[in-house]
């Protein structure tokens, strides 16, 4: 009889090497204590470090439900194909100044890639992959992408896309949608608190 784990039981038909299995029982042990986050970002790295696509049904079909889903690579509810390269992103989108450009990177991290929350680097690094015009210096044209409410910081130094950038890269190319939507929600009214009086009230 097989020692294999039923968990772990892979078809017949795509049966791996023993060096191959192992490696898998290596890989779920490693990701199996991380949040699902994290397991879907280190998968995402992994494929695109490694040129390989998406895991076949093969290899998530023998898992439980939620161990499949957690081992299938992310997929974005905003995008309806998120196999686009970020070239071919940056040629759709058509982002005329380097804030906008940012601001489409940052897009393309969060939805395609499962990184909401990104350096400097990680923006520079896709610009390159992405086969985009060198920044002259990305920190400054991050940091405007800030000022102008594309990205907003986040934790340990990060930054994330904003719902304004949100707005704004969805409706691209189209010009005029993108303006409208930074519009509408720049436009939104703040609700006011009420002032309290810290003094107390003299005595009549």
């Amino acid at each position: 009889m097989s020692s294999e784990s039923p968990s772990l039981r892979i078809p017949a038909e795509s049966a791996a090497t023993a060096t191959d299995f192992e490696a898998l029982q290596k890989v779920i042990a490693a990701l199996t204590p991380l949040t699902e986050e994290s397991r879907r970002r280190i998968l995402d790295s992994a494929s695109l470090f490694l040129q390989v696509g998406p895991l076949p049904r093969s290899l998530t079909a023998p898992f439980s439900g939620s161990e499949a889903h957690s081992l299938t690579v992310s997929r974005s509810p905003f995008s309806a194909d998120t196999s686009m390269s970020p070239k071919e992103f940056l040629l759709e989108k058509q982002p005329r100044t380097d804030v906008e450009r940012i601001a489409c990177l940052a897009y393309y991290l969060t939805h395609y890639r499962g990184m909401p929350h990104f350096k400097t680097l990680d923006l520079s690094m896709l610009n390159t992959e992405a086969a985009q015009p060198k920044f002259a210096n990305t920190a400054y044209s991050s940091n405007n992408a800030v000022k102008l409410g594309y990205l907003v910081p986040s934790t340990k130094g990060q930054r994330q896309l904003s719902a304004i950038g949100e707005r704004f890269v969805r409706a691209l190319p189209d010009r005029e949608a993108a303006k409208a939507a930074l519009e509408a929600i720049r436009r939104r009214p703040r609700t006011k608190r009420p002032r309290t009086n810290s003094m107390p009230e003299e005595a009549q």
